[in-house]
């Protein structure tokens, strides 16, 4: 397609553009001689600016990492846009008319297809931007959208933020949207293959009585949405419900909050990667206006590339259940791999970013981030509390643990401090370590056997995660999929790799593209190996596959009770009796809490 731009258009393009305002976007640049600009280099974490842009000659390069092009190829690296794109973005920036090579001998047929996609994306913008329109409506002027309101309200959102966010409400009426769309002249076809509606009940919208959270492209156009369950009905009801991958939506690109907060983090080097769209909020109505969050999938490397050219520095605020611990540790191992220095808020005195901006206050909360900690901080107090260090296999554990973490380094440097810190942490010697370090493969090896000779097949088997296994279980058999859904919800998973398949699956069947092919397409290289090699276990055949799913939907619902025991009893034994109402709610957790241990015993 990039050969179908004429030569004059990509001539205008580069002659129009300013090098030094485009660049100026993403790094602050001086003028040193002549017209010539010095920078930090967007491409890579450096402190001395190494990164010169010749502004006479309409060039950039980098005397670190020797990244080198003009304007054109910096849009491309820094909004990770093909060719074409990047020359109709900065086109429109200059008001350049697109011009096309008719001397191409497929130029109609291949033009009308580029225009007919393109149209097709500008009209599925226009109509996600007009929806979200009318749901932000029927959330702040209408009865229907009282309770929703009333609800962000309670969690401590301003008007100002809920209008900045454009939020919104999906009435109960299922079939409300698709008549007021066809009112406004839109065709069946078109409203069909829009994402707004099921796949098998066209007229039936896939969001009701929900609370709505429109999700913007980088340039601030509603490209999707998510929504938040406000009366479930039973446990096959999502808390959350997201928009099918569309044209102009891929969730690998995207990033909640994005648009608003990219000159945030262009400005500060940093980012906040959080767990979801209130989280997210919160932080923004707070002043820490860096916030993003992945898209209804765990975070990949495709987001950390979105940012890099922005942010040196990751903060990671994840929940501090199992599933969000286990997030945050493939967080820090991904973002160092590329090259990021990586701390993590770890939120005391409540359960989420609103709730402690609710209890306590934006300044609370921005005292929290600030006191953010390092990553081998909390990595090293991790394994303190995992393994018993006291011991020499205890400390034999922890240090191989970490030096998965060193092995994602990328300065040398780097790891002989992180060899250091080790060593402190856990009284060992230096030398010792760094020999364990050089040879931790065959050390691997050693505890391996160690560990073996006292575990048997069967409960090595066992300790294959049962989560992953019993939706695995699924794509053995995916008629399967209608009773998984009827007991387990994407938030009742503990294990990010096994969420974000369920998301998959549920986008999948809600989709109408209910298929392996489709599900292991939707899946990153790694979860798609782990499926393929595990289906050809014996253990995904016939009748193995019924007792799989009966045995992981029993385990997650006790889980599930499990983990919100836990957060009761935190409640109970931190709540304070001071007037009589205090008393009567202490009695409701208490009761709450015994309902709990009821539905634990039934399950035994």
């Amino acid at each position: 397609m990039a050969g179908l731009i004429s030569q004059e258009t990509i001539n205008n393009v580069r002659d129009s553009s300013d090098i030094v305002s485009v660049i100026g976007e993403y790094t602050k640049l001086e003028r040193k001689t002549g017209n010539k600009w010095w920078g930090c280099c967007p491409f890579h974490s450096e402190k001395t600016a190494s990164f010169q842009v010749d502004a006479d000659k309409k060039f950039y390069y980098c005397f670190g990492c020797h990244a080198a092009g003009d304007v054109i190829k910096f849009t491309m690296e820094m909004e990770h846009l093909s060719y074409p794109d990047a020359i109709t973005s900065l086109a429109k920036k200059s008001g350049i008319p697109i011009k096309y090579d008719k001397s191409s001998a497929n130029y109609d047929k291949d033009q009308a297809k580029q225009q007919q996609i393109q149209e097709t994306i500008e009209q599925n913008i226009n109509l996600y931007e007009g929806v979200s329109t009318s749901f932000h409506y029927m959330l702040t002027q209408t009865e229907q959208g009282k309770f929703a309101y009333n609800y962000i309200k309670e969690r401590g959102l301003t008007d100002e933020t809920i209008e900045k966010f454009k939020l919104g409400y999906s009435p109960n009426d299922r079939y409300w949207l698709k008549k007021f769309l066809k009112g406004k002249n839109y065709s069946e076809n078109f409203l069909n293959e829009s994402g707004l509606f099921s796949k098998n009940y066209k007229d039936i919208c896939l969001f009701s009585d929900r609370l709505m959270f429109p999700i913007f492209n980088r340039n601030g156009k509603v490209v999707a949405f998510g929504g938040r369950i406000l009366h479930p009905q039973g446990p096959k009801d999502s808390k959350y419900l997201n928009s099918p991958e569309l044209i102009h939506y891929k969730k690998r690109e995207t990033l909640y909050a994005f648009n608003f907060a990219k000159s945030a983090i262009r400005t500060n080097k940093t980012v906040i990667f959080c767990e979801g769209y209130m989280d997210c909020i919160a932080y923004h109505q707070c002043g820490l206006d860096y916030a993003v969050a992945p898209l209804g999938t765990a975070l990949t490397e495709e987001h950390l590339k979105l940012i890099r050219g922005f942010a040196d520095t990751i903060l990671l605020s994840f929940d501090s259940d199992n599933a969000g611990q286990a997030a945050t540790l493939r967080a820090i191992y991904m973002a160092r791999k590329l090259d990021f220095a990586v701390k993590i808020i770890s939120l005391k005195g409540g359960k989420d970013p609103a709730e402690i901006m609710l209890k306590f206050g934006k300044d609370n909360l921005t005292m929290q981030v600030k006191n953010s900690i390092l990553d081998s901080d909390y990595l090293l107090n991790r394994l303190g509390e995992k393994y018993p260090v006291d011991t020499p296999e205890g400390k034999t554990k922890a240090a191989l643990e970490y030096f998965d973490y060193i092995d994602s380094l990328q300065s040398d440097i780097q790891k002989e401090s992180s060899l250091e810190q080790l060593s402190q942490a856990f009284n060992l010697k230096p030398e010792a370590v760094k020999r364990d370090f050089l040879n931790r493969n065959q050390a691997r090896e050693r505890l391996n056997i160690r560990q073996n000779n006292h575990q048997s097949e069967e409960k090595r088997q066992i300790n294959l995660n049962a989560e992953l296994r019993g939706l695995i279980s699924v794509l053995a058999d995916l008629d399967k999929f209608n009773v998984v859904k009827q007991h387990i919800k994407a938030d009742d998973f503990q294990n990010p790799t096994a969420k974000s398949l369920y998301v998959i699956l549920e986008e999948c069947f809600n989709s109408n593209a209910f298929s392996i092919p489709e599900i292991l397409n939707r899946c990153d290289s790694e979860l798609s190996g782990i499926i393929t090699s595990e289906l050809s276990n014996e253990v995904y055949q016939d009748n193995n596959v019924d007792l799989v799913i009966k045995d992981t939907i029993k385990l997650m619902k006790k889980n599930s009770i499990d983990k919100q025991k836990d957060i009761l009893v935190k409640r109970i034994r931190e709540y304070t009796v001071i007037t009589e109402e205090d008393a009567k709610q202490l009695d409701i957790l208490i009761k709450q809490k015994m309902e709990l241990d009821k539905q634990l015993q039934a399950l035994l």
